[in-house]
């Protein structure tokens, strides 16, 4: 049985159910800390939430007859020119992170990219969700 594609409003429903969960882990964090099993999980919820609001980005910019993107990066950057984020370093960083912290690399980046999770990333991912909700309802209403 084929189902049928995801809409705009359902990847954007499935983002703001993984930004909920990624709130949770980052308000316990910055509460009572994190153990190294903790610390995986709200990496891990991090990378759910960005790769769907990747997937939000392509979706909407199918509807509007753009894209393909070749990936992560040019579609980060042609959201940052629509205006659906504000701060286009951040959402690089996020990428580069993201690849960074791969096991493949021996580097040890995980402070790092939790203290960026906690006090950077995740502001920016609530403030995408407000945009993208506010351009869905333009477009809809």
């Amino acid at each position: 049985m084929k189902t049928l594609p995801q809409t705009c409003e359902q990847c954007l429903k499935d983002y703001s159910l993984a930004l909920e969960d990624l709130n949770v882990f980052v308000q316990r964090a910055r509460k009572n800390g994190l153990t190294e099993s903790q610390a995986r999980e709200l990496i891990i919820n991090f990378e759910v939430a960005h790769e769907l609001a990747l997937k939000l980005i392509n979706k909407y910019f199918h509807k509007q007859g753009k894209g393909p993107f070749s990936g992560s990066r040019d579609a980060t950057v042609e959201a940052f020119h629509a205006e659906l984020i504000d701060d286009g370093k951040v959402w690089l960083d996020m990428i580069i992170d993201r690849i960074q912290y791969n096991p493949v690399y021996s580097m040890d980046t995980q402070a790092k990219f939790l203290n960026n999770i906690q006090h950077s990333y995740i502001d920016s991912l609530d403030k995408f969700e407000e945009t993208m909700t506010e351009k869905l309802e333009e477009i809809e209403g």
